[in-house]
Parts: structure tokens; sequence; C-alpha cells
């Protein structure tokens, strides 16, 4: 496979390309752990009790899903943190901190809010996305991904992926096949009905992978190893290194860009998925990167261990 590795030439040519400051920001109540978009609206996980959906026409919140607050090991009250969420069809599923560290899973069904999995069932969740109207795909610390289904309240399976604990995982726009990755570094294509590994990609990412995206087939992955791995829809794969731990990562909707947070001032760089070409480099983060989110080809939103969530627009 391809290798690329541009250290030097790369810390060069990011000086000389385009920093774009964000147009605009939106401040939630707690520091943003996740971010989905539909629509014209953004929902936001956070750190205090809440998933909070702001209109990108208006730039406002527009609504707060509160639930309530948990005990520390003092028995003091403290906010708890939604590690995850998803949207479809106006329902909203997401991940909240529970007693002794456990999680709860909640749906709120166009307002109707409910808890479909409390900490009774002892899973250490950490992401869950929407398969279909009744089906969720929930990870776990343990590195097992389980198929959900929340109209029967059953598992459909529970697939130990490997020995490795878990770092992230993306479903690709048919809700068919999943990349799903750990801290060996290795990616796992993976059907999604029936948990079957179609194929680990593996040697490029030498350490843990902390975030990945996949869309249109290509695979984006941003690890402790300072690697930004690109693994194409051919099988090929290539690489971009740089000189800091590298916590988040994301394509836009066509694959054709792709956006990688890459140092310690927390800035973005743009570059083309295919050809590498480094583009803008996006600035104003004040914290550390919990995810990047293409809202478009040409608008990209970017959430951080803060309350702000920052915009730019790429020319």
């Amino acid at each position: 496979m391809k290798i690329l590795f541009l250290l030097g030439t790369l810390i060069i040519t990011l000086l000389a390309i385009e920093s774009l400051k964000p147009d605009f920001s939106l401040q939630a109540s707690g520091n943003v752990q996740a971010m989905v978009h539909q629509h014209d609206l953004l929902y936001a996980a956070t750190s205090n009790s809440s998933v909070e959906v702001f209109s990108l026409k208006t730039r406002a919140l527009v609504r707060k899903i509160e639930i309530p607050y948990i005990k520390d090991f003092m028995g003091e009250k403290m906010p708890s943190k939604i590690y995850s969420l998803d949207v479809r069809h106006h329902r909203i599923v997401f991940i909240s901190e529970g007693k002794r560290g456990y999680r709860n899973l909640w749906l709120d069904n166009n307002g109707t809010l409910k808890k479909i999995i409390d900490v009774s069932q002892k899973w250490f969740m950490r992401k869950v996305m929407f398969v279909d109207d009744t089906h969720v795909l929930i990870a776990l610390l343990s590195n097992e991904l389980i198929l959900y289904d929340m109209a029967t309240n059953t598992v459909r399976y529970n697939k130990q992926i490997s020995a490795s604990s878990f770092s992230d995982f993306m479903l690709s726009e048919d809700k068919k096949t999943y990349a799903a990755t750990d801290e060996s570094g290795a990616v796992h294509l993976v059907e999604t009905q029936t948990a079957r590994i179609q194929k680990t990609l593996e040697g490029q990412n030498l350490d843990k992978v902390y975030q990945l995206d996949y869309k249109q087939g290509v695979i984006l992955t941003a690890g402790q190893d300072r690697r930004c791995v690109v693994y194409e829809k051919d099988g090929s794969a290539s690489y971009l290194m740089f000189h800091f731990l590298l916590y988040s990562c994301a394509l836009s909707p066509d694959a054709a860009r792709a956006a990688v947070a890459y140092d310690e001032e927390n800035d973005i760089l743009i570059f083309a998925t295919h050809t590498k070409s480094k583009q803008y480099n996006l600035v104003g983060q004040n914290a550390t990167l919990t995810q990047i989110l293409f809202l478009d080809a040409l608008h990209v939103a970017a959430s951080s261990e803060s309350s702000t969530i920052n915009f730019w627009t790429l020319k």
C-alpha cells in the first residue's frame, strides 16, 4: 500500500495555506460531547444532562431535552454527561452517564422521553446509532457491538469485535455495513445485520485510533500515532503524518474532502481526500476537539471540551 510520510513538508505547507476563522458560534449549556446534523437543525449532546437542539437558520436554541442529575461517589448531585446521540425522523436516541459508571439509553419520540436501557443492564455503552426505525447499534467500551431492538427490548446479536477496547464506529449511508476501530489501530468492516466481519484493515495506524469516519466507501481515521489514514474504496491506503495526537476527523458527504484536528492549538486541516492536497486551516477552537462535522460540502462545524460550537464556510 502507498505510504505518505510528509511530516517535514506538511508543516511547511500548512504555513502557506489559508486560515479561516469561524463565521459564527453557538453556545451550549455544557461541554459538547457529540453532534448530529439533520435538515436545518443541529443536535448537541452536552455534559450538562441535556441534549440541545439549535436552528441553523435562526442560530438559536429551539429545544432542550433534560434528564435528571445523578449522584457522585460522595452522594452529591452532578449533571449526567451525554456521551452519544443519533437522530432519525425526529426521533432522538442518546446515551447518558448513570450510577457507578454504567450508562442509560434514552429515546425521545416526538417529545415523549423514555428510558430504553437502564443501569441495571450494567452496560458501559459508549456510542449509539440508528439502523432503522426500531433497531439501534450500540458499542460497549469492551468492544462488543450490539444490535438492539427497541420495540421488543431484545438483543439481536452481541458481537465481540476484538479483544482491544472500543474507540469508534460509523455506519455506512445505507446502514448495511459499519466500520469499527479500537486501541489496536485496526479497522473492521462489519455487516450490520449479521455481525460478520467482511475484512480487517491494519498496518496503517500502529496505535489506538481515537475516531473514524466512513462515507461513500471511504474510511478516514485519526490516531494516537499521529497518523491520519485514508482507506480508499478500491482497497488502497495512505496516510498523512503530523506532530501531535489526532483526536477527531471527518469526511464530507461525497468523501472528496477530509478534516482532521492536528495540533496543540486544536486547528483543523481541510484536505483533498484522494490527492492529499491541503486546502484550509480552520482556527478558533479553544479546547480539545470532540467532533468535526461537515454540514455539506462547504460548511463545517466543530465541537470540543467546551460549550462553544464553531462554524466555518469553505470556499
